[in-house]
């Protein structure tokens, strides 16, 4: 390879290198020599002996050639999401190269709607333990066992006790549409409370009751580091059977004005997957969000061998993101959308400080007639 620095341009000239390079795909062939972009020229110095020359002959060094493209954003943990992708042997390729393709389908959940049921029933609520209590036992129970609404008795065991208790989300629902009365306070007052204490709670809030008034049941995901745990359609707490029912899906809130490490996010992710709970994450918040372009069009795999430039398509973007690194749900939300446009789903790819790449993959989700947008994680293995 000779370098161009200032046109910041890699060739490859010789013969029997622009065919050995261009058959496994890197490189863009333009008459008898191949132009590199610098994650490639990166790669055939790093992992295939090769030899970059400047323009005075002199040989170049990894750094003295990463150096030349500080100015990218996190280019060496692009260079290491590249270099996995490619150590798989599966052909990743510039973003600028995307075109755009099919719709990326949407995962469709039911969502017959949900209309509140009215109980002539008084709670109080207890402002520093952000719950309410229900004296009426036979209507508790009843809310409880009916639609699963608070705790009736012990938490799996409903006949030890004889109380119904209702967390801070489920007060503010059921008396926001006249389900319960509270005694000492209003239901706005409640939700000043709780924003008192947490920045995004009316968020969290809002995506409880995008869910409840779909007919999902929406119980803590606190277990499982989520805001929240879901139930669909129809679930309750069978605890007349002796068995109770797992939910399989988690949700967690993550505002647009919100930033949130990648450590964190993925060790959500990472949790949700270890108890076979499928990851939701919800990006709420009236922000506009800013198309953000990913980093890499990825090839995939197919039966009898990969997916290719020449014989196939893409099958997503990546977004390459490091552990250490602070993400707002408007950058992410910004990803998503891109990817959306393009017809590809979205691929996010954390390195960690060794280097090694874990991969999620993101799937857009349909809760009909909501006005919020909500996405599956899946933890994947390319």
């Amino acid at each position: 390879m000779e370098f161009f620095e200032e046109d910041k341009k890699f060739v490859v000239g010789n013969a029997s290198d622009v065919s050995s390079l261009s058959k496994t795909y890197f490189g863009t062939p333009e008459s008898a020599v191949l132009f590199l972009f610098p994650e490639e020229a990166l790669y055939i110095l790093d992992v295939r002996n090769g030899k970059c020359l400047n323009e005075n002959g002199k040989e170049m060094t990894f750094n003295e050639i990463a150096v030349q493209f500080n100015y990218i954003p996190r280019f060496i943990t692009r260079y290491y999401a590249y270099k996995d992708w490619r150590d798989r042997g599966i052909v990743i390729r510039p973003i600028d190269e995307a075109t755009s393709y099919s719709k990326c389908h949407s995962k469709k959940y039911p969502s017959p709607g949900f209309e509140v049921p009215k109980y002539n029933a008084k709670i109080t609520f207890y402002p520093e333990d952000k719950m309410s209590v229900m004296d009426d036992n036979e209507t508790a129970k009843i809310m409880y066992d009916s639609l699963w609404f608070g705790q009736f008795g012990t938490y799996k065991s409903v006949k030890h006790g004889s109380f119904g208790k209702l967390d801070i989300y489920e007060t503010i629902f059921l008396a926001k549409y006249g389900a319960v009365k509270l005694t000492n306070y209003t239901w706005e007052q409640v939700m000043e409370i709780g924003k008192k204490d947490a920045e995004i709670f009316e968020a969290v809030y809002n995506v409880y009751e995008d869910w409840r008034m779909r007919g999902f049941i929406v119980k803590t995901g606190f277990k499982f580091g989520t805001h929240f745990r879901i139930y669909f359609p129809g679930a309750s707490p069978s605890l007349d059977t002796g068995d109770w029912v797992h939910s399989k899906h988690v949700v967690h809130v993550f505002p647009r004005e919100m930033q949130l490490l990648t450590s964190d996010l993925s060790r959500a992710i990472r949790v949700a997957h270890s108890v076979k709970k499928t990851f939701i994450l919800s990006i709420p918040g009236t922000m506009e969000v800013e198309k953000i372009k990913p980093d890499y069009l990825l090839y995939h795999r197919r039966k009898g061998g990969i997916e290719t430039p020449d014989k196939g398509k893409p099958k997503y973007l990546m977004l390459a993101m490091n552990e250490e690194e602070k993400i707002s749900g408007a950058y992410l939300a910004g990803a998503i959308e891109y990817a959306k446009e393009i017809g590809l789903d979205l691929m996010l790819a954390i390195i960690d400080r060794e280097t090694s790449v874990t991969y999620y993959r993101v799937k857009r989700l349909d809760l009909k007639d909501s006005r919020y947008d909500y996405f599956e994680l899946e933890w994947d293995q390319p």
